[in-house]
């Protein structure tokens, strides 16, 4: 995307902001050990209004009676600096790259920063933050709260993200073009791991074809960690160890996705070890999926998520009753929270920049935002039942199923962006059955 999509959206941040002055910094580089760090990864809110992916630069937004003032600090190097760190955009390129009113050096930012709060009465910054820069900007501020002839200083702190979250809710075309690329990559590495997981392998061979298959397409990056979790491993919401055999007569819960171009992609599907499942898996299986497609009819403007988590609860417990996993009035087991044994999460997420977008999903006065046209959140109910649950018929007893679509919302209804990823039994089947 270029600068102009960056730059209309701090156009529309600034039409957010009361008089005052916004700041937002970039992510830094975590260590690993000594003196490696992890891969560099910009923070989302700074990379949603600037589309900057190096470390050390600060955004400032000033307003001042509703003239509105953009600043870019950026890092300058040396050029024995650059030989560790590699070449930086510097203040030059920062100005020709990036439509901001004025680019300077960070090392001046705490020396400017008096200037731009003064006779200003608000700050948005990250409020929850404990950084270095947090406590510079507090105490700037406490400094001029007892500066001689300063009349007016910020005294009103805002969370500055919550503000950028809320613009993140609805996706541009560009932004879905880029999640339905990432997509398409995602598509490819979970036909892959369909292809390649037999009994034998470890969960981590294929977690390695699925990490080859986004690299080779240019994905820099998982959106998350994989999930290849055999048996009943898959009853393990959050396992990433991925390391341990597959086995013949069992299912495997794949949850993987890659990110491109800084936005994400959230995919799970389960498939039989064996390529073709057993009376009793297909019969746990379409029970999910008919719960999943049944939710994913239901997406359009004008509905909430508190409206299809209800509902999916409502038609999973009934698909449980009807397979015997659950026994009573499906009311009374709604209301006694029965099914959260088997089904202990959400029905979705927003999803964007982050693979959970920190979007809200009430507004300020706690009523449910509703769903709009240009929206993303996935889709994924599932069902979890451990190996000595005894209270489940037995032929069910080891299974972990999850099936997770990525779902746009259409000023019409919705369009599922993840429809070409294998997911009928005999679209898995046909995958699993077929070569490289």
């Amino acid at each position: 995307m270029n600068d102009t999509i960056y730059y209309n959206r701090r156009q529309q941040f600034f039409n957010l902001l009361d008089d005052g002055v916004a700041v937002l910094s970039a992510a830094e580089y975590m260590t690993r050990s000594n003196d490696t760090e992890y891969p560099f990864r910009q923070e989302s809110n700074f990379y949603y209004l600037s589309g900057i992916t190096e470390d050390q630069c600060i955004m400032v937004f000033e307003k001042r009676d509703g003239v509105t003032k953009s600043y870019l600090f950026v890092k300058e190097v040396s050029e024995q600096e650059s030989l560790w760190v590699g070449e930086r955009m510097g203040i030059e390129g920062a100005s020709l790259a990036y439509t901001f009113d004025e680019v300077l050096n960070i090392d001046t930012f705490e020396e400017k920063m008096p200037e731009l709060l003064t006779n200003l009465p608000k700050l948005y910054y990250d409020i929850f933050g404990t950084s270095t820069l947090c406590d510079t900007l507090k105490l700037t501020c406490k400094a001029l709260m007892h500066k001689r002839g300063v009349l007016k200083s910020p005294r009103t702190f805002s969370d500055v993200y919550k503000l950028i979250q809320r613009l993140r809710l609805i996706k541009t075309d560009d932004e879905i073009n880029l999640i339905k690329k990432a997509l398409s990559i995602t598509k490819e590495a979970h036909h892959r791991a369909m292809k390649q997981a037999e009994a034998g392998k470890n969960e981590f061979q294929i977690s390695a074809e699925i990490a080859y298959v986004f690299a080779s397409h240019g994905a820099g990056h998982n959106a998350y960690e994989n999930i290849v979790a055999g048996g009943n491993r898959a009853n393990t919401l959050h396992y990433i160890d991925n390391d341990k055999v597959l086995e013949d007569a069992t299912l495997v819960l794949i949850d993987a996705g890659c990110e491109y171009d800084m936005y994400a992609s959230d995919i799970t599907r389960t498939f039989p070890i064996s390529g073709k499942f057993s009376e009793a898996q297909r019969e746990l299986y379409e029970m999910i999926l008919e719960v999943q497609l049944q939710i994913i009819e239901m997406i359009k403007p004008g509905i909430s998520k508190k409206v299809i988590q209800e509902a999916s609860e409502r038609v999973l417990t009934e698909g449980m009753m009807r397979l015997g996993i659950l026994k009573g009035e499906r009311d009374a087991l709604i209301e006694e929270k029965v099914h959260k044994k088997y089904y202990p999460h959400g029905i979705g997420h927003w999803m964007g920049i982050d693979v959970h977008d920190p979007s809200p999903y009430v507004d300020d006065e706690g009523e449910q935002i509703i769903f709009e046209a240009g929206m993303v959140l996935t889709i994924e109910p599932g069902i979890y039942i451990d190996e000595q649950d005894d209270e489940v018929p037995q032929r069910y007893r080891g299974m972990g199923i999850r099936i997770e679509d990525n779902i746009l919302v259409t000023a019409s209804g919705c369009e599922n962006l993840s429809k070409g990823i294998a997911k009928s039994v005999a679209e898995i089947e046909a995958q699993c059955a077929s070569s490289l």
